[in-house]
């Protein structure tokens, strides 16, 4: 398997990934992602060059956003003096789960952290979905905290505050890295 920047092209997928994922998600009990995300946001991040695609040949196995931008009101400000690098929508195809193809993304983007000289791999995640949590936890991440107030969209109840994080390492993995070298991280 490979992985490679995503495109303006993959816009449409990854928005069904995220509604595959929903589905999913919901059998499972949780809200996770029930809205839809716009479109537009999504698409600004394609063209910044923080999203990434796991390609089997032609099908797309999954995708991770991976980051130097926190998002507001989670992080402390010595957190945020620490150099860091963020992930979020991590989605694998329903039809590749089962491989720990989520392990190696994780494991990849520390990698990828690492070399861009950031001494942490951070994440949010959806503060009611423990199975989500327990599955961070496994893959090596320590929950910091829970914030719960502040949501930067509609000054309600934060829905994704359970933060965790794991320091970065090289990793060994199978991919076929097709992405340009990360560029080191701003002091």
């Amino acid at each position: 398997m490979r992985i490679t920047n995503a495109t303006p092209a993959d816009l449409d997928l990854l928005l069904t990934f995220r509604k595959e994922a929903a589905g999913w998600i919901s059998k499972l009990g949780s809200d996770q992602w029930s809205r839809p995300y716009p479109a537009n946001r999504l698409l600004a991040t394609i063209e910044a060059g923080t999203v990434f695609m796991l390609r089997d040949g032609e099908c797309t196995a999954g995708t991770i956003t991976l980051t130097p931008e926190a998002e507001e009101g989670l992080w402390s400000a010595e957190e945020l003096d620490e150099p860091s690098m963020f992930i979020n929508k991590l989605t694998v195809a329903r039809g590749y789960a089962g491989r720990n193809l989520g392990g190696v993304l994780l494991d990849w983007a520390g990698d990828r952290a690492y070399r861009a000289g950031a001494k942490w791999l951070r994440l949010d995640a959806w503060t009611t979905n423990t199975r989500l949590q327990r599955y961070y936890l496994d893959q090596g991440f320590q929950h910091v905290r829970t914030v719960l107030e502040g949501s930067a969209v509609n000054g309600g109840p934060r829905v994704s505050g359970w933060l965790a994080q794991r320091p970065t390492r090289p990793a060994e993995h199978d991919l076929s890295d097709e992405t340009p070298a990360p560029e080191p991280l701003r002091a």
